[in-house]
């Protein structure tokens, strides 16, 4: 008979053995939901347009993109696990204008969740990558109701950070702050089974992810950063560089785990009163979290994503550059001699 191997389940427990005090009792259970809430949704994308999911609504999210089918049912999916268990105090979704308590006379528990429910949504109606992106803080003590400000820490403070890849397979990749490991879901049984145990970004990299058609846009040190990869070996850089592009950021982070690379959604003239494009909370933080802790490094170009100091906004932007350690610092040399 095949083992069946280590199920996402039997490593958490594990890990919270490893980190004790670290992680409260309810840590194993708030895993489970969000990970119940995951296998949800993949069965919705897998189905696509059987299920009536594709297209889009006639409703804008808090930052003014047009939502999604999917991205509204994600969304409450993610809800629905979160706020009946007890393993919860309040959540904060990209899809929500404010900070979302648990209902009256339901048990609250000892963690923050925020989360990106489907992460390149507009990928679905073409049949590509989408995912969703995730983020486990310590709730405050005794405080019934958080609120924006109990979510505005910096991302060091993050107890665990992951997504979920709805691609061919599907697969959870999750960092607790001791290493990434990814877990790919067995339809057979319905579990997440440890595939990758260990994921590590390389340090060296000749590939990048960029939107190049915001090129005109860009500060200085980008501008001349991906000039010199166009360049290839004549370059100042000198070697030949391949660019990828899949216009979801649970996408891009997966292929630098695989294999290395560098992702950047850097600042611009269009977006620089925002701040960036990317969310600090559901996007930046966690994603630098996961990358950081499989040795890569994650800028905003200017400084470390996991030291910026949100604003109290749940919906504050950053710019982010992220992947390859030593690619990523030749990225922040450019722009310190900008």
């Amino acid at each position: 008979m095949e083992k069946m191997g280590t199920t996402l389940s039997s490593f958490i427990i594990n890990e919270q053995r490893i980190l004790g005090n670290q992680v409260g009792g309810t840590f194993t259970g708030l895993l489970n939901d969000i990970t119940i809430a995951c296998k949800g949704i993949a069965n919705l994308v897998n189905r696509g347009d059987l299920a009536g999911v594709l297209g889009v609504t006639d409703t804008e999210n808090s930052m003014g993109d047009i939502q999604k089918k999917m991205d509204l049912i994600a969304n409450d999916i993610f809800i629905d696990s979160l706020e009946n268990n007890g393993h919860c105090a309040g959540m904060a979704s990209e899809e929500l204008d404010d900070i979302l308590n648990i209902p009256e006379g339901k048990p609250r528990g000892h963690y923050l969740v925020t989360f990106d429910p489907l992460d390149g949504s507009s990928n679905m109606d073409i049949n590509m990558d989408v995912g969703a992106i995730f983020s486990i803080l310590q709730a405050p003590e005794g405080k019934e109701n958080p609120s924006a400000e109990d979510f505005s820490r910096p991302g060091v403070e993050q107890v665990a950070a992951g997504y979920c890849l709805y691609g061919p397979s599907t697969m959870m990749v999750l960092t607790t702050g001791n290493g990434v490991n990814g877990f790919t879901l067995c339809p057979a049984i319905g579990e997440f089974i440890l595939t990758h145990p260990n994921m590590s970004i390389p340090e060296e990299t000749s590939e990048f992810a960029i939107n190049a058609s915001n090129q005109r846009f860009w500060e200085k040190p980008v501008q001349e950063y991906i000039a010199d990869c166009i360049q290839g070996e004549e370059g100042k850089l000198g070697k030949r560089y391949n660019m990828r592009w899949v216009a979801a950021m649970v996408g891009e982070i997966h292929r630098i785990l695989c294999r290395g690379g560098v992702f950047l959604y850097p600042i611009d003239e269009r977006n620089r009163e925002a701040g960036g494009k990317l969310r600090l909370l559901y996007e930046g933080n966690p994603m630098a979290m996961i990358v950081e802790q499989a040795g890569g490094a994650a800028y905003t170009g200017y400084e470390r994503i996991l030291e910026v100091q949100p604003n109290g906004d749940p919906h504050q932007r950053v710019p982010v550059i992220m992947g390859s350690k030593n690619e990523v610092e030749k990225i922040m040399e450019y722009h310190k001699n900008s």
